[in-house]
């Protein structure tokens, strides 16, 4: 694997000392949930054929076993990186868990992410597979497949191994009517092993402080870059999220944002309902319409939403009156949520607000159920460990006055020291003394808790999804009508920012289809800009820069009328 810069011995050990850090995996996590809780439900949702399913604890083990059969089956070995790009079906959590417990490790991609960034996930990760459920959302996966694996192979890597699990159900169906299929042996006991019909799966042997999986950044720069997390690090943050969130065996938490995002991952998230014993409700999209049918049928009480998500929910309610006397908790982060729309969540969804801010790399903050309403309401919360490291500083890395707006830096337990294999990101997004640079402004009120206030670095927050500038400028400029390009993100009532392009091209030229020029270059949908601007000139800076600042201003009043509205694409998650 790729040289991953990590914690200090010194501070492994302290936080070992602490109680933070514990030896167990990632595989060893799922066979002790899975039996302890292994009459409880688990899992709640739809297949990749669309089919109903309810599977305890207990199954959720065996689905689990069985998917790490089927993954070795395809040739992926203990060690290797595997691109998983599924949506909320149940075979998400089959395959994720089936590649911890063969010790191979995932890489978390979205359902929306096309050949563009497929392509790097797979390069950057040297993967040995890409696990997709192909038709599903109505996308052309084995065309993606063949365009992804045409484009490694030219980068000089071995192509991935598409592992399709929408045959999964039909194969088992067959394996039924033949042999016994994948089951438990009768044999019990082994401590060691898990055994499935004829075969057996070792136990991974690694330690807890290695590497698991492989997360995305929601970085500033074009070029994606992957974030290793451990069994140690992570864990931590699940087992603590679920004290602070109040997660038990009766949780219902309900995953409307993509499921490979962190937010709904860990914060408590899936893994955090497992780790008490609850359901995890999968939907497979987050509409009200779905979200309150699956609320109704499963009583749920728990659901992570990011600010436009409870906007719609907010105004859906108000004229449905849906049945939702079961919602305990409503989760809002993301983006920053508008003070003025905080109360409604109580007001008109009848849930507690919790509002979360945080990131891949680490640092999650939380609102507690104690807190008074002023500050659920208009802060993002406070970190969750005692050990979580905070300084805001200004731009020679001075720390600023106390309740002065700074940058954000942190370090601590949960929060990474160095991207996978990528000393250059390091550099940019580490301190010498490991603090992480998140690229977020904030001030911190005397109590800890922290407010956003806005972004230090050249990325847009549409509705929670992170679309960088200098990514999307890149693909506009390869137009050959395109002379310059600059990507700025604009406020918007629902999406928090909307991304618009501004492109200068020959004066009087006929414009150019910008948004079918970057759809075609496998731009996920969601970094598809929602306006499009022309101009002749762009504004520029005293040292001759495109300035971003004037554009903002520049869009907020007098080239608002030569915008090109673009249809907004859905935007479905965190961090």
């Amino acid at each position: 694997m790729a040289p991953v810069r990590s914690w200090p011995e010194d501070v492994r050990a302290r936080y070992r000392a602490a109680g933070y850090w514990t030896d167990e995996t990632f595989a060893a996590f799922i066979e002790d949930r899975t039996s302890r809780f292994a009459g409880n439900l688990a899992v709640a949702g739809q297949d990749a054929a669309g089919t109903p399913q309810r599977w305890s604890y207990a199954e959720l083990g065996e689905r689990a076993r069985a998917a790490a059969v089927r993954l070795r089956g395809a040739g992926v070995e203990p060690g290797d990186r595997v691109v998983v790009a599924l949506p909320n079906i149940t075979e998400y959590l089959e395959v994720v868990l089936g590649l911890f417990r063969l010790g191979a490790l995932p890489v978390f991609a979205l359902p929306t992410h096309r050949e563009l960034e497929l392509t790097q996930f797979c390069v950057l990760a040297d993967a040995a597979a890409l696990v997709v459920a192909v038709g599903a959302d109505r996308v052309d996966h084995r065309a993606v497949y063949d365009t992804v694996s045409a484009q490694v192979a030219d980068r000089g890597v071995e192509p991935p191994v598409l592992i399709d699990v929408g045959t999964w159900a039909s194969e088992a169906a067959d394996t039924a009517e033949g042999d016994p299929g994948v089951r438990r042996d009768d044999e019990k006991g082994r401590g060691d092993e898990a055994v499935l019909g004829v075969e057996v799966v070792p136990l991974p042997d690694i330690s807890a402080e290695e590497t698991a999986f492989l997360q995305l950044s929601g970085g500033t720069t074009g070029v994606a870059k992957l974030i290793p997390r451990t069994a140690a690090d992570y864990l931590y943050s699940v087992r603590a999220s679920a004290e602070i969130c109040g997660l038990d065996a009766s949780t219902r938490g309900l995953i409307v944002l993509p499921a490979a995002h962190n937010f709904p991952m860990s914060s408590p998230g899936i893994l955090g309902v497992l780790h008490t014993g609850g359901a995890v409700v999968l939907a497979r999209d987050p509409s009200p319409r779905t979200a309150f049918r699956l609320i109704a049928e499963h009583g749920v009480t728990d659901v992570a939403l990011v600010p436009p998500l409870a906007q719609a929910w907010i105004s859906a309610a108000q004229r449905r009156r849906p049945d939702l006397s079961t919602l305990r908790t409503v989760q809002v982060g993301g983006a920053r949520l508008a003070d003025s729309v905080a109360p409604a969540v109580r007001e008109v969804l009848g849930a507690r607000l919790q509002q979360v801010f945080g990131m891949a790399e680490g640092l999650v903050n939380y609102t507690r159920a104690d807190d008074p309403d002023e500050l659920v309401f208009t802060t993002q919360g406070r970190p969750i460990s005692p050990d979580d490291e905070i300084r805001i500083v200004d731009a020679a890395d001075r720390d600023v006055p106390e309740g002065a707006e700074g940058s954000l830096l942190t370090r601590g337990p949960y929060t990474i020291r160095g991207y996978y294999g990528s000393p250059q990101a390091d550099a940019d997004s580490f301190t010498a003394d490991g603090y992480y640079r998140t690229g977020d402004l904030v001030r911190r009120l005397p109590s800890g808790h922290l407010i956003v206030t806005g972004r230090d670095s050249d990325l847009i927050n549409r509705g929670g999804e992170k679309v960088s500038t200098e990514e999307l400028e890149g693909f506009a400029l390869t137009h050959p009508a395109v002379l310059d390009a600059v990507a700025v993100g604009v406020p918007d009532a629902y999406l928090g920012e909307r991304v618009v392009l501004v492109a200068r091209t020959e004066p009087d030229a006929e414009r150019p289809d910008l948004v079918g020029h970057l759809r075609a270059a496998g731009l996920a949908t969601y970094k598809v800009p929602d306006e499009i601007v022309f101009l002749d000139e762009l504004p520029a800076t005293h040292v001759g820069k495109n300035s971003r600042r004037e554009l903002r201003r520049l869009l907020a009043t007098t080239l608002a009328p030569q915008a090109v509205p673009q249809p907004a694409a859905p935007s479905k998650e965190h961090r």
